[in-house]
């Protein structure tokens, strides 16, 4: 099968310069592998190996592809191209059919002649070859007469698009003085045309906007200052628009433009340097230390690190003013160190230099990076509070001195020029007992009241001065005045003693050790002197023995001593202290005898019990006692016993049918509480109690109420409604189960048998005749127990009470 080509005129020179030597093997020249094979079977049967091999080399180099202009716009459809087999001889048996990508959407093929067309208007850029296979078919059979063959519809590139910046727009930065043809940033456009085709691909750079400054590389797009020594603080940033162009830029190529930004970053290139050469700043002396005293500024037309500062202050000012560097503002701050003082000195002249932090050692050739200033500091006096010579005076006074007595002076006076006369006074707050008083004119302290060293031995006062002209301005000064100790204490016992004594003690026995105290505080220290009171110097049952170290020994002269003759000895001690002069003190040391055991270890000491009589031994004693406490118990259990003991609450004993209910405004822990605690604690006292009684129990204690002889006071239901008799008969029961005292805490099954109003001829019965005189006694009612009680109160004497 053989392919024919278009043919047209505006074919590249490249393919028709492989076309040419391949014109003889068919039309237009281009033969397929496939429709090759029957001039290779003719081939075989041809004599002569070089034609045989000339062939074959022809083969090789078939070339069965057919070009299509991309972006055609004509009304009728494109030629494409041609199929034609050998077989085919015109008679019309033979069918062509086409299959592949784009085989019906976009490629048709006469079926009759083997024409190719394209339908629609194809895009390189969206598919640049389409692979289609051919094959030569019998039209009445569908047999193939030719293999399938396969071929190539490749789009030709037109120069349909434009460069494109893909990146842009661009940011670039440039240090400013760099030298001339710095790199700054390089651009690219990209095309989608084919580069493999003429020059549609093919892109150069210009720049349209940026000269003089800037230039672009024609061929790499690279971007590079075009003058030296550009300067940031005159302008800092440059927008370029940089131009890509197809075709080579060659008239009727497509172009892109793209911008560049290009920001001149800041270098070193400026020393600092003061708008004034002299300031002057007045400052009144009170200033506190710390304070700003004033804010400088050196001035740099460079920016951020290069533009830090560094300040010091060069002369006249150090030690009495400091100056730092505020980093965000970067000023100089003058900061006070010490106290000024308008008497003292009244101005200060500074020398300030400002220096940068950052120096570009590539700058350095421009000058010095610093500059200096001149600043006068002018202090302003104020009328300032006295001042005491002496901040802190420290003095001494004996507590024995009398009152009015001088301790000391304190002095003040006034700093300012007009020295002004000063008062003196006590903060009371300080002396709130008002021991000292100061003289208002002479400062001299004394005493107001006597002194106690063991009351108060220090006294922190704050001495007031203030100028006579001005009394709002007060100075402040202490006093600590140190009370000396004289010896106005007498020693006493530590503590005081508990001296137990063995009955089995034996002669020289040491019964206890005692020690002394004293309040004075003597500088050398105490020493106390112990020895027995005159009175009971020579006694023959003690004696003491004086330790030399501020403690004595109370001894024991004689053996077998004895409760029963004396349970308590009284040891008159006395106490010396070596004071100027000493003084003493007599202490009483009680000595208790003791019954001790082997061991020496108090049994137990004081009064001997008094002595049995001889013929009751203590063994019968011990029974006597164990039997009387055995009746007193079993005498508590039987009255217990009677007391928990309890009626049935219905009449019948062998059967009790309540059902207990918790009251719940009861505090009760449940319903066991009505078995092992006194419910009579948990009853309600919040109802008024009524003199009456519950009508279905009877109670096992006396009532706290009579109740009554007669039915007189019952209520007298028959002169009721009938819609009210059960209403209130009903509501009285209840109030009776309420308010009995001897009711427990618990709810209880209450019936009642109440027949009504009755008869309107009223009853005929003789229980009610009460009124009635009767001579039957019906006393022996009060016998027959608890059941027949209301019987009782009915026909009774009405004295009858039932327990």
């Amino acid at each position: 099968m053989r392919w024919c080509g278009s043919g047209s005129v505006w074919r590249a020179g490249a393919v028709l310069a492989l076309l040419l030597p391949l014109w003889e093997l068919g039309c237009c020249g281009l033969i397929s592998a496939s429709g090759a094979s029957g001039t290779q079977n003719q081939a075989q049967h041809t004599a002569g190996g070089p034609w045989e091999l000339l062939h074959r080399h022809k083969r090789s180099w078939v070339w069965n592809q057919f070009f299509v202009l991309e972006e055609y716009t004509g009304e009728e459809p494109l030629y494409v191209g041609k199929l034609h087999s050998d077989v085919d001889k015109g008679d019309g048996k033979v069918k062509y059919v086409l299959s592949g990508e784009g085989s019906t959407s976009i490629f048709t093929i006469d079926e009759n002649t083997g024409d190719i067309h394209a339908t629609k208007r194809l895009d390189r850029e969206e598919q640049a070859y389409y692979t289609l296979q051919a094959q030569a078919v019998d039209r009445l059979t569908n047999v193939p007469v030719e293999p399938r063959s396969e071929f190539v519809v490749k789009v030709q590139d037109i120069n349909d698009n434009e460069p494109k910046f893909l990146d842009g727009p661009y940011m670039a930065g440039v240090p400013e003085m760099s030298a001339l043809g710095t790199t700054v940033v390089q651009v690219a456009a990209t095309d989608a045309d084919d580069p493999t085709y003429g020059n549609s691909a093919r892109v150069v750079y210009s720049i349209i906007s940026g000269q003089p400054y800037f230039s672009v590389d024609p061929k790499t797009g690279v971007i590079r200052t075009a003058l030296p020594n550009m300067d940031r603080e005159v302008k800092d940033q440059y927008v370029l628009v940089i131009q890509a162009k197809d075709m080579v830029g060659q008239m009727g190529g497509l172009s892109g433009t793209t911008s560049v930004t290009v920001t001149l970053t800041d270098v070193n290139d400026n020393p600092p340097h003061f708008s004034r050469k002299n300031y002057q700043y007045m400052v009144l002396e009170s200033l506190p230390v710390a304070s700003v005293v004033a804010r400088v500024k050196a001035l740099d037309n460079d920016i951020g690190p290069n533009a830090e500062m560094e300040y010091r202050i060069m002369e006249d000012g150090p030690g009495v003013f400091n100056i730092t560097t505020d980093e965000d503002t970067q000023e100089g701050i003058i900061i006070l160190q010490k106290p000024l003082d308008f008497e003292t000195r009244n101005s200060f002249n500074l020398r300030i230099e400002a220096t940068n932090r950052n120096i570009d050692p590539a700058f350095v050739h421009l000058g010095s990076f610093s500059d200096t200033t001149s600043v006068k500091v002018t202090v302003e006096d104020v009328n300032e509070p006295p001042v005491f010579s002496t901040q802190l005076s420290k003095m001494v006074v004996s507590e024995d001195a009398r009152v009015g007595t001088s301790i000391g002076r304190v002095s003040a006076h006034d700093p300012d020029s007009s020295n002004s006369a000063i008062r003196y006074s006590i903060d009371r707050n300080t002396d709130l007992e008002r021991f000292f008083n100061v003289d208002a004119l002479s400062g001299v302290i004394s005493t107001a009241k006597p002194l106690d060293r063991e009351v108060n031995s220090v006294h922190n006062l704050t001495i007031l001065a203030m100028e006579s002209h001005d009394p709002t301005q007060i100075g402040k000064g202490f006093a600590v005045i140190t009370v000396l100790d004289i010896n106005d204490n007498s020693p006493v016992f530590a503590i005081e003693y508990e001296t137990l004594l063995c009955e089995n003690a034996a002669p020289g026995q040491v019964i206890q050790t005692i020690s002394a105290v004293d309040k004075d505080e003597p500088p050398s220290g105490h020493r106390f002197y112990f020895a027995l009171a005159a009175s009971v110097a020579g006694n023959s049952n003690f004696t003491l023995r004086d330790n030399k170290d501020n403690t004595a020994s109370i001894v024991t002269k004689r053996g077998g001593f004895r409760r029963r003759e004396q349970v308590l000895y009284q040891l008159p001690v006395l106490i010396v202290d070596s004071g100027s002069p000493a003084l003493s003190s007599t202490n009483t040391l009680s000595v208790s005898v003791c019954d001790c055991d082997s061991d020496g270890v108090a049994q137990s000491c004081g009064v001997v019990a008094y002595t049995l009589p001889a013929g009751l031994s203590t063994g019968a004693l011990v029974a006597i006692l164990g039997c009387i406490i055995t009746l007193l118990v079993m005498v508590l259990l039987i009255v217990s016993m009677r007391r928990r003991k309890k009626e049935p609450l219905i009449l019948e004993e062998e059967r009790d049918v309540r059902e207990n209910i918790v009251r719940y405004d009861d505090e009760g822990g449940g319903e066991e509480d009505t078995e092992a605690f006194d419910m009579v604690a948990l009853r309600n006292l919040n109802v008024i109690r009524d003199p009456k009684v519950r009508r279905d129990v009877t109670p096992d204690t006396p009532t706290f109420f009579p109740y009554p002889t007669s039915s007189s006071s019952l209520p007298v239901y028959k002169t009721l409604p009938d819609n009210v008799v059960f209403r209130e008969f009903i509501w009285d029961r209840l109030k009776d189960a309420d308010v009995d005292p001897s009711a427990p805490p618990y709810d209880s099954l209450q019936t009642y048998a109440f027949e009504g109003n009755g008869s309107v001829a009223e009853s005929l019965s003789s229980l009610e005749s009460l009124s009635t005189d009767s001579e039957q006694n019906y006393d022996y009612l009060s016998n027959w127990g608890p059941r027949f009680k209301k019987l009782a109160d009915l026909y009774g004497d009405g004295n009858n009470v039932f327990s």
